[in-house]
């Protein structure tokens, strides 16, 4: 009975953290340097779906379904991309510390677009380069651990700290080197993470390739309780570990690569959301991963909306959710202290 009560009330947790989701995307809809009246709102919606009135706002349409609906459909899925990511990652090495850029994806992707930034390329073949980076980035992990012959999880990190710290050296470089009326500025802003530039083709490009990321996770997520018993335990129940690690591994990058590529460096969030979700759940992944999924997405549309609103430039996404993330992070330490 105890047992069913506990499953009663995190699906209940998960069923009310999705319906705060739903209410702050919808809250999000109206937020912004252009006030947007309720009833202009559902006529603009209501003339997207039925195309019939013809007193419509022309400007409340574009700013809505050009420029804010593109932002808040990018917001929820990186948010809840990178959070799942990171959770995975922190299941999968058995270790609550690290986030989805453990292998190198966020600094390989960082190059990429630092390499189109300081050629002056087209925006969307800085896109292609950061999220071609990204994913050369962790493939050189995984190649490098192949040769070392090495299956050991430790090993495995450090290579990724190291092919990490390589591509941050090379932006460097390329700061330092690049033009500092143009380049230089081009590229510090996008190393801080912004949400503004998004357009309707940022999310053709980057949401498909996120989802595809989750799916394998969120569907494997029972073998990430099994494997945190140990390799020989997960053997025994029919789980291959080094082909699972394999999957998620491919699965994370994917989803960072992507993210990062559209949205520049967004830290903290895969990081302290997994932690969020397994306060309220427990570290049970068939519940603690959907429920990051949902959590990761409505923080991150709640500091975008911050983002936009507080000052009258806006603020990049990267800078606010570190000044959040690295308090919070300190609590939970804190927390997990006393418990110990």
């Amino acid at each position: 009975m105890k047992s069913n009560e506990r499953i009663t009330r995190k699906r209940l947790i998960i069923i009310g953290s999705l319906c705060v989701f739903f209410l702050v995307m919808a809250v999000s809809f109206f937020l912004g340097k252009f006030p947007i009246p309720f009833t202009e709102f559902w006529q603009a919606m209501l003339n997207k779906v039925m195309p019939i009135a013809e007193n419509t706002n022309s400007q409340v349409e574009t700013i809505l379904f050009k420029i804010r609906f593109p932002r808040i459909i990018m917001a929820v899925v990186i948010g809840a991309g990178i959070s799942v990511a990171g959770a995975a990652y922190q299941a999968l090495f058995q270790n609550p510390m690290i986030s989805q850029d453990i292998l190198g994806a966020s600094q390989g992707a960082a190059f990429g677009a630092a390499i189109g930034l300081f050629f002056s390329m087209a925006y969307e073949h800085v896109i292609g380069l950061s999220f071609g980076f990204g994913l050369l980035a962790v493939g050189a992990v995984l190649l490098f651990n192949h040769f070392l012959g090495s299956r050991s999880v430790l090993n495995l990190i450090l290579i990724g700290m190291m092919i990490g710290s390589l591509f941050s050296a090379a932006v460097s470089f390329l700061k330092l080197v690049g033009d500092p009326t143009n380049t230089l500025p081009a590229i510090t802003y996008w190393l801080m993470g912004s949400l503004s530039g998004i357009k309707e083709q940022n999310v053709l490009f980057a949401a498909p390739l996120i989802l595809i990321g989750m799916i394998p996770i969120l569907v494997l997520r029972w073998r990430l309780n099994v494997i945190s018993l140990g390799e020989e335990e997960a053997a025994s129940l029919g789980v291959n570990s080094r082909r699972l690690r394999i999957i998620l591994i491919i699965a994370a990058t994917l989803i960072t690569a992507a993210a990062v590529s559209v949205s520049g460096l967004i830290g903290w969030v895969g990081l302290i959301v997994p932690h969020f979700a397994r306060l309220l759940v427990g570290t049970d992944n068939r519940y603690s991963l959907p429920l990051t999924a949902i959590l990761g997405s409505t923080f991150l549309l709640v500091v975008d909306d911050f983002a936009r609103l507080m000052t009258t430039s806006e603020i990049p996404i990267g800078i606010l959710t570190s000044f959040i993330g690295a308090p919070i992070f300190i609590f939970l330490i804190a927390k997990n202290s006393r418990t110990e």
